[in-house]
């Protein structure tokens, strides 16, 4: 175990380790980088109270009690609402009461960075997702974060789990509210001087119900109606972007991804056989004999799979 300047042991690798032991892991990087990352995000006493933390959201007076050897209460609720303010934890509302949670790198800490990410944070996040162990951990995760949904043309949905697959349907089925986000990953590249090919939009990403109220208690994202949501969703669509929503019954985010920007897609494109880490309901075909071999689908296809 490395030491801090202080003394103390490393609570970087401590929190490491405990957030790969989370539903979404997070293993250690050879290069430093996933110590350097939550670093940018957590002090050290955030840190410390977030090991008391799951991926289960936790009723602040559990967390209070759990933390009481190491902090009073006001300090590890004011330690609590510091660490959510710039992304590092997750909260939640339930009958009134504040619940805390700690929220994996991708969907969750990385994205939460919608509003002026440090350049330590951006090379630290970009140098981890890059290693292997993050890759095959996240490829891995059962069942998959996110589920890949087709443009919604030219398919008819036979069985009962269509729904999932269906953009306009999971906005349409949210209670709301609903909120637009910058794309954290289109904005890394912008940052670096690299532009998106195929938008030019940053406002892409929609977080909805739970997901939308947290973003709106820190004070990101722009709030819009669901009409707002899906036409947004529409020229996401028109833009030759992947359509990527949490793979849950009520979900909570759509991404919309691309080939060149996306952490996400970049690291499937990367897979020997990324088809084996994709959850969807549906698979593509070439029918032979109505195809005029124009090359849309080529141009369109953001993983080169055509």
């Amino acid at each position: 175990m490395s030491r801090t300047a202080d003394g103390q042991d490393d609570i970087y690798r401590l929190l490491q380790q405990h957030l790969d032991k989370q539903a979404v892991g997070f293993p250690a990087s050879p290069t430093g980088a996933d110590t350097r990352f939550l670093a940018e995000l957590f002090k050290p006493e955030e840190a410390r109270v977030a090991l008391k933390l799951s991926y289960q959201p936790m009723p602040q007076d559990q967390v209070v009690a759990a933390t009481a050897h190491d902090f009073p209460a006001d300090q590890t609720v004011a330690l609590l609402e510091s660490a959510f303010q710039k992304g590092a934890i997750g909260w939640k509302l339930r009958g009134g009461v504040p619940h805390w949670h700690v929220m994996p790198m991708v969907i969750g800490m990385y994205e939460a960075q919608d509003g002026e990410p440090s350049s330590g944070f951006l090379a630290a996040a970009g140098e981890y997702m890059r290693t292997k162990a993050y890759g095959r951990s996240l490829a891995s995760t059962k069942p998959s974060q996110m589920r890949t949904i087709p443009i919604g043309k030219g398919i008819a949905a036979e069985h009962l789990l269509a729904t999932y697959d269906e953009v306009r349907a999971l906005v349409n089925a949210s209670p709301g509210p609903f909120v637009l986000m910058k794309c954290i990953c289109r904005e890394e590249m912008r940052i670096e001087g690299k532009a998106c090919a195929q938008t030019s939009r940053l406002e892409t990403c929609l977080a909805m119900g739970g997901m939308a109220a947290m973003v709106l208690r820190r004070g990101h994202g722009r709030q819009v109606t669901a009409a707002e949501a899906l036409a947004v969703l529409q020229q996401n669509e028109d833009d030759c972007l992947v359509l990527q929503p949490s793979n849950a019954r009520q979900a909570e985010f759509v991404c919309s991804c691309c080939g060149c920007c996306c952490g996400m897609l970049g690291l499937q494109k990367r897979l020997p056989n990324p088809v084996d880490f994709w959850a969807s309901n549906y698979y593509a075909s070439v029918d032979a004999a109505a195809c005029s071999g124009c090359g849309a689908c080529v141009k369109r296809c953001q993983v080169n799979a055509v």
